[in-house]
């Protein structure tokens, strides 16, 4: 059985963390349900280390879609979550229940996530009251970059970190059942905790947070030339599996691949019929 919204709040009450990463397609997903994460997140952050894109602005809904499905199919304990990606919920209130609607309905996942705070509060309302669970997502929000003006620390200063606090709160009073923070101060990330009913869910924002989420290509060290501060690199797989591949064209170039024992023979009655025949 999947892990529910419900169970998140319990684990929050009962003072258990939350561990989350991100998975983006079937092998990935299956190998981290397996391990007994929780919580997955289909980010939008695919747009980048799986599709290559400059930003999370260019993933369509029907990529996230064929991406949703994938991750769902390997998963079978983890509730999954799915990104909205942008422009899908921003416009119309109509769109995005329409929108989120098919990430449950034909992705299989469990709830959606959506950037912002106030601004999309009726929005997340709008969903919650048609049955579609919403985790919502404050602080720096990737989205909004351009109006942000690069990747910035949210709620340094007394007045932004009421409005990140106004945020946070006005996405529990519109029924989400969690918040992201995203590059807010730990200090403020402690305040928040302790405020909301709902579990926070930090990334770049400290260890006060009730749970945690990363991107499981930061964590296994699959991007060489990019590491940001907050991600915690457990293994250097990029630089692993280059030392393989590089084994492997060696092996390959002087035959001792495939081996005898990789490779599929006649019997010798079989071969001796078959010289018979071409000969």
């Amino acid at each position: 059985m999947r892990m529910s919204t419900q169970k998140f709040k319990e684990m929050k009450l009962e003072g258990q963390k939350i561990p989350m990463v991100t998975a983006y397609d079937y092998t990935f997903a299956k190998i981290v349900d397996g391990a007994g994460i929780p919580i997955i997140l289909v980010g939008d952050s695919l747009a980048q280390w799986s599709l290559g894109y400059d930003n999370t602005l260019s993933v369509t809904m029907e990529e996230m879609l064929h991406h949703v499905k994938a991750v769902v199919r390997g998963t079978a304990r983890a509730h999954v979550v799915a990104d909205m990606p942008f422009m899908s919920y921003q416009a119309d209130v109509s769109d995005a229940v329409r929108n989120a609607g098919r990430m449950l309905q034909e992705g299989g996942a469990q709830s959606v996530k959506l950037e912002g705070g106030v601004s999309i509060a009726g929005t997340v309302d709008s969903l919650v009251k048609s049955g579609i669970p919403v985790m919502g997502h404050v602080g720096f929000t990737p989205q909004s970059i351009n109006q942000i003006g690069g990747f910035k620390i949210q709620g340094k200063v007394p007045k932004t970190a009421l409005s990140v606090i106004k945020d946070a709160q006005s996405l529990e009073s519109a029924g989400a059942y969690a918040v992201v923070l995203e590059m807010v101060p730990a200090e403020l990330a402690e305040i928040l905790s302790n405020r909301l009913s709902i579990p926070t869910i930090g990334i770049a924002s400290g260890v006060y947070c009730d749970g945690q989420v990363q991107v499981l290509h930061d964590m296994l060290g699959l991007i060489e030339d990019f590491s940001p501060k907050h991600a915690r690199k457990y293994v250097s797989l990029a630089e692993s599996i280059s030392v393989e591949i590089s084994k492997y064209i060696n092996d390959v170039e002087t035959q001792a691949f495939p081996s005898d024992l990789e490779s599929h023979h006649m019997t010798s009655e079989a071969l001796k019929q078959f010289r018979e025949y071409y000969k």
